[in-house]
């Protein structure tokens, strides 16, 4: 029987556990060992070419996480089995297959994968090296220009992924690897895309914070379930004023560039809404420098608002707030010195000119007013609580808060019910949104448990009882108007509303109405879980 020629990990252990990234979610210690019939040994050859060298750990999912060797190719890969395979590893499987599409220098490459019935595995590229979150355990922060290129790296990654239309759902200092010859890699995408690409993009916003200060601006809680230390430290919160507000990366630690600061605080703010990920790879990409041209010091707000060519910055355009209002505040001092310049000149015994020294040239009328251009952003919720108008016991009204609080895995769920129309009891069920004032609304997306729900979105403009018979009337009420056509079917976990909003109407309260439930994965009824529910308009 071949014997492995992969490389040793002896250097990449701590504490009898691999540093190397498993695939899906890692198991908590506390967890029981998963004891399955037949389960693999060291040194079994998996279809005809896949040794298997050393178990790592079992991931929360029940999936065997193995270093192996590919016979052929004589090169070290990870393989992850489940036990059986068929039906239940049909998600891990279109997962496997669709991540083995995107091939990119920052993704860790998925080579295989086989149902074998009894057992289903995924064969995929082994990264020797440490995770961000090891690395900066031991060496502290990293300097700016180390972090850029980090973020760059992940921002590449996740645009390759973006491209294809597939989220990875699973960025942290945990699952960012740094090889041992330097390259940077992401690892550890989720299988069951219960996640956005602006949360993508908002984690790389994490990363950065992170790398700059050794402190992640999410909580202890582990990113999206899994463990952000591997089973081990969890990662230090960031430093929080008396409100709970994150300190800014500046205020953490000296040597951060403004505009650096500036960066990663936009990509965490909820209520600025971020670039998509290829505009933010190439922003990343133009500052990702030497660090010894010293450019990053001198110029860097300057590569936020312009290239050389009098193209602007795409991420300007994106919204990059505090480098604009920078750069607007000197102009305006420049103006305000110009002008006393002028008063010096003409002596003392004159009055400055009151009339502007020049004004912005354009198409429109003399006497139009200006109006800036609305800015899209996630609108915050004032209020919200679950609609149940047919059903006295009002047992299935509590956790709404948790379908606003940015956590996809905590939200509110229905209970159980013997046919997908929640069992021919109810005509439905909805999530009641307050946003608090009017708003032009430009779309509403629904994050699920379980994909295959039915919903429709609806808008009214009372505010009834908490109650049954309020409920009845909201229902009376909104249903009357819907927005965009009919019942819409999830496709997968997510649904977006987009069409259908009138965009001469303010919007105030909205209703999110679900009228089918898909079947449980074990097949014993129907239910849905609403893990988030986000609003973006002006």
């Amino acid at each position: 029987m071949p014997s492995s020629t992969g490389p040793s990990i002896d250097a990449i252990t701590e504490g009898g556990r691999v540093t190397q990234v498993g695939e899906g979610q890692e198991a908590e210690e506390s967890s029981p060992p998963v004891m399955t019939f037949g389960a693999p040994t060291a040194g079994e050859i998996l279809a005809e070419r896949y040794e298997l060298v050393e178990h790592i750990n079992n991931d929360s999912a029940g999936r065997l996480v193995w270093r192996g060797v590919d016979v052929v190719l004589r090169r070290p890969v990870a393989v992850v089995l489940r036990y059986p395979g068929g039906d239940s590893a049909t998600e891990m499987l279109q997962a496997a297959v669709a991540a083995s599409r995107v091939i990119h220098p920052n993704l860790v490459g998925v080579y295989d994968a086989i149902d074998e019935a009894d057992r289903a595995y995924v064969v995929r590229e082994w990264v020797d090296g440490q995770s961000l979150r090891e690395l900066v355990a031991a060496d502290g922060p990293l300097d700016p220009a180390r972090a850029t290129a980090i973020g760059n790296a992940v921002a590449s990654a996740l645009a390759a992924v973006h491209a294809t239309g597939m989220v990875h759902g699973n960025v942290h200092p945990g699952t960012v690897m740094i090889s041992d010859d330097g390259r940077v890699v992401v690892a550890d995408a989720r299988t069951d895309g219960a996640d956005s690409q602006e949360n993508d993009i908002r984690a790389i916003g994490g990363v950065l914070y992170f790398a700059l200060t050794g402190h992640w601006p999410h909580g202890e809680a582990p990113l999206h379930g899994a463990t952000a230390g591997h089973g081990r430290a969890a990662i230090p919160d960031a430093v929080r004023d008396a409100a709970g507000a994150i300190a800014a990366p500046r205020q953490v630690r000296a040597g951060v560039p403004a505009y650096l600061d500036d960066l990663t605080m936009d990509l965490l703010d909820p209520e600025i809404a971020p670039p998509s990920s290829d505009v933010l790879a190439a922003e990343l990409g133009r500052l990702d420098i030497p660090a010894d041209e010293q450019f990053l010091e001198q110029a860097g707000p300057l590569r936020f608002a312009a290239e050389t060519e009098e193209e602007p910055s795409p991420l300007a355009a994106a919204g990059g707030r505090k480098v604009a209002m920078g750069i607007a505040g000197l102009l305006a001092v420049a103006l305000v010195g110009l002008l006393i310049g002028i008063s010096a000149l003409g002596g003392d015994d004159k009055k400055p000119k009151t009339e502007p020294v020049a004004r912005p040239t354009s198409s429109a009328p003399a006497d139009a007013p200006s109006q800036p251009a609305a800015v899209i952003r996630q609108l915050a919720v004032e209020d919200i609580r679950i609609i149940d108008p047919d059903s006295n016991s009002r047992n299935e009204l509590g956790d709404a808060e948790k379908v606003i609080d940015g956590d996809l895995d905590e939200g509110w769920e229905t209970d159980t019910y013997k046919s997908a129309k929640f069992g021919g009891l109810k005509r439905g069920m909805g999530v009641w949104i307050d946003l608090g004032a009017e708003h032009t609304v430009k779309s509403v997306q629904a994050v699920f448990s379980a994909s295959g729900a039915t919903a429709q979105l609806y808008t009214g403009s009372s505010d009834p009882a908490s109650s049954s018979s309020g409920d009845k009337k909201l229902v009376e009420e909104y249903l009357k108007t819907p927005i965009g056509e009919g019942s819409v079917r999830a496709d997968g976990t997510r649904l977006t509303f987009s069409n259908g909003f009138d965009p001469d109407k303010k919007y105030r309260y909205l209703l999110f109405w679900i009228t089918e439930l898909p079947r449980k994965d074990s097949g014993d009824g129907y239910k849905i879980g609403v893990q988030e529910l986000t609003v973006q308009g002006s």
